[in-house]
C-alpha cells in the first residue's frame, strides 16, 4: 500500500498518532527533503529506511517504487509539511500506483490551508484554493480570471514575493477587499493580520515579511473591513 502522510507545518505536536504508527512500520518512506523529515523521525525515534523524492526525480523514481508497492512493499509519502499532494509531490505517484493496481490511502493530519481560512474571519464554508501563482508569466492573468470569484480564496506564498502578490490582488480586487495574512502558522512567532489589502501592504512595506504564508482573501460580494488587526 501507498500511504500520503501529514506532517506537521510547524509544532511538532501536530501529528497524529496513526501517522507515527504508519511511518514505524512503513517498508520504505519517502520525503521531499531527506533532512526535513530526517529531523521528525529522530524527534519520534523512528528508524526506517529513508529515499528523497521531489519534483526534481519524481518522474525518474515513480516507476520503479511503483514496482516496488507491487511486490508487496508499504511505501509512506511525507511532505517537508502539510499533506502530500497540496502544493507538494504526491499527485503523480498515487495515480501511477491506482493505475498500477495498488492500493493507496491517505492520512488525515496537517495542512496549511484549513487553519488559515478558519482563522482568518471570512466565510469558509465554502473556499477556492488556488495555492501558488505562478512565480513570473501568468500571474495577473491568474488573478484576472479571480476577479469575480465569490467564494473565498486562499493563495500560498513565499515571503519575498508576498508584498508583491498583496499588490496586484489589490489592482485586481481593489484595494479594500477584505485579507487575511497568515504567517507562521502552529509556530512560536505565528500571527494573521487581518483588513483590506491596502492595509495589509502598508504592514508588510514596513515589516519585512519573514517565514511561511498563507493568504486568505474574500470574495466578490464580501463586505469590506475598513481596519487591519494582526495577532500573535
Amino acid at each position: 500500500m501507498l500511504y500520503l502522510v501529514p506532517t506537521p507545518i510547524g509544532n511538532l505536536e501536530d501529528i497524529t498518532l496513526r501517522a507515527l504508527r504508519t511511518l514505524r512500520e512503513a517498508d520504505l518512506i519517502l520525503a521531499e527533503d531527506t533532512r526535513t523529515t530526517g529531523l521528525l523521525l529522530r524527534h519520534y525515534d523512528i528508524h526506517r529506511p529513508l529515499m528523497a523524492y521531489h519534483k526534481f526525480n519524481e518522474h525518474h523514481a515513480v516507476g520503479p517504487l511503483v514496482e516496488r508497492l507491487r511486490a508487496g512493499e508499504n511505501i509512506a509519502l511525507a511532505s517537508d509539511a502539510g499533506t502530500p499532494g497540496i502544493s507538494d509531490p504526491g499527485f503523480l505517484i498515487a495515480r501511477e500506483a491506482l493505475r498500477a493496481g495498488v492500493e493507496v490511502t491517505c492520512l488525515p493530519g496537517a495542512t496549511a490551508l484549513v487553519p488559515a481560512v478558519v482563522a482568518s474571519g471570512l466565510p469558509c464554508e465554502r473556499f477556492a484554493f488556488e495555492g501558488f501563482l505562478p512565480q513570473k508569466k501568468g500571474r495577473q492573468s491568474r488573478l484576472a480570471a479571480l476577479a469575480s470569484e465569490r467564494r473565498t480564496m486562499v493563495f500560498y506564498e513565499s515571503p519575498h514575493r508576498v508584498v508583491r502578490a498583496l499588490q496586484q490582488m489589490s489592482e485586481v480586487f481593489g484595494p479594500g477587499r477584505s485579507v487575511a495574512v497568515c504567517r507562521e502558522l502552529t509556530k512560536v512567532h505565528e500571527d494573521i493580520v487581518r483588513g483590506p489589502l491596502s492595509a495589509a501592504i502598508a504592514h508588510f512595506t514596513e515589516h519585512a515579511p519573514r517565514g511561511e504564508f498563507v493568504i486568505v482573501v474574500a470574495g466578490a460580494d464580501d463586505s469590506p473591513q475598513q481596519s487591519i488587526t494582526a495577532t500573535t
